[in-house]
């Protein structure tokens, strides 16, 4: 954890190819200790980056993940052109409205 805590408020995930004939197609791990978080149990976010590279290499579009952290959770995912949607049993932790000023979007 103190090497990938260099990395700073950058994580570290780390991804492989699962076993043939197993439930995931792919798994993954995502450490951040330098952002306080020394492993995220399942992270939406990582896998929107992850998919597009697994679906390119299995060559297909509809792909299930697994997060395999102490927690663990798995991810039904989907490539659908430039857009990665991502299913599977979550929990709210926030609600948030985000307004940005009216010069900013064009």
């Amino acid at each position: 954890m103190t090497g990938i805590a260099r990395l700073g408020t950058v994580g570290l995930v780390a991804t492989g190819r699962a076993s043939d004939g197993g439930r995931a197609d792919f798994f993954s791990r995502y450490f951040a200790p330098g952002a306080g978080i020394p492993e995220d149990p399942v992270t939406g976010s990582i896998h929107a980056r992850l998919v597009p590279y697994w679906a390119k290499q299995l060559g297909r579009e509809r792909l299930t993940a697994y997060q395999a952290s102490a927690r663990g959770g798995w991810i039904d995912c989907e490539l659908a052109a430039d857009r990665v949607f991502l299913g599977g049993n979550a929990v709210t932790f926030m609600e948030a409205n985000i307004s940005l000023p009216g010069d900013f979007i064009k």
